[in-house]
This record gives C-alpha cells, sequence and structure tokens, in this order.
C-alpha cells in the first residue's frame, strides 16, 4: 500500500491542506495514520474519501450532511433512502436559494432602471437603499 504526504494528497484530490486539516477537526474525515516522525500519511481510499467529500461540497451539500452521506458511504448494503432525502433536501434549498437570488436581481434591474442620473441627493438606487418600503417587494 502506498502513501502519500498530506500535500500529496492534497494535489491528489483537489482540497487544500487546510481543508484536509478541518476536515479532520471536524470528523469528516478520520485521524490519519502517521510515520514515526509525526508526519501525516495518506493511502487512496483516503484520498478517494477526500475527493468525495469535496465533490460534496462543491455541489453545496453543508457539513452536516456530507458527514451523513459519508457514514451512509460506510454502509454500502443498506438503502439509498437517506441518500435520497439527503440530496432532495439539498435540491429544495437549491431552488429556494435561486427562487431568492432571482427576487434579489427583479429588484436590482428595477433599482437601476429607475435611475435616471443625475445628483445623489435625487437617486432613486440611494433611495431604495435608504427605505426598504421603496422597493418593489421582499428580496
Amino acid at each position: 500500500m502506498k502513501f502519500h504526504s498530506i500535500g500529496r494528497a492534497s494535489e491528489m484530490s483537489g482540497v487544500k491542506v487546510t481543508t484536509i486539516r478541518f476536515y479532520e477537526e471536524n470528523g469528516l474525515m478520520p485521524e490519519p495514520d502517521r510515520t514515526a516522525s509525526g508526519r501525516r500519511v495518506y493511502d487512496e481510499a483516503r484520498i478517494d474519501q477526500l475527493r468525495f467529500i469535496r465533490h460534496a461540497r462543491d455541489l453545496g451539500f453543508p457539513v452536516d450532511s456530507v458527514r451523513g452521506l459519508i457514514r451512509l458511504q460506510q454502509q454500502p448494503g443498506n438503502d439509498c433512502a437517506t441518500a435520497d432525502r439527503l440530496a432532495t433536501s439539498h435540491l429544495q434549498e437549491v431552488r429556494d436559494r435561486i427562487r431568492q437570488l432571482r427576487a434579489l436581481e427583479a429588484e436590482l434591474e428595477r433599482m437601476i432602471s429607475s435611475c435616471k442620473g443625475g445628483a445623489i441627493a435625487q437617486c432613486q438606487i440611494m433611495a431604495s437603499l435608504g427605505d426598504h418600503g421603496k422597493c418593489s417587494g421582499e428580496h
């Protein structure tokens, strides 16, 4: 079995060294094996786990959900209903954020289009920022 330094594990997985340490401190990764001199070393399975975590985080899964997905990954014979529920819940959260961002986009477009130029004292952008009541709705 080949072992890699934390720097090499970082290169191979695309996860920064500081992030690897964060994952270890927060229980997403187990404590790594260490050399006689105390250097962390990682085998291919740990590097694959780093890739798994990185991809889940890239997709926006919160750390707690990633922790649950890792637990599921360690039980390959179990039903995937829990993974489905986690992914479905995350998808709904993404859709909610998209809806909020679209409302924000619309409000910013409205503010910008209402600006006719001129002095700051008459600027509709500044007026909207100063008084939420001048906004067209919630955002």
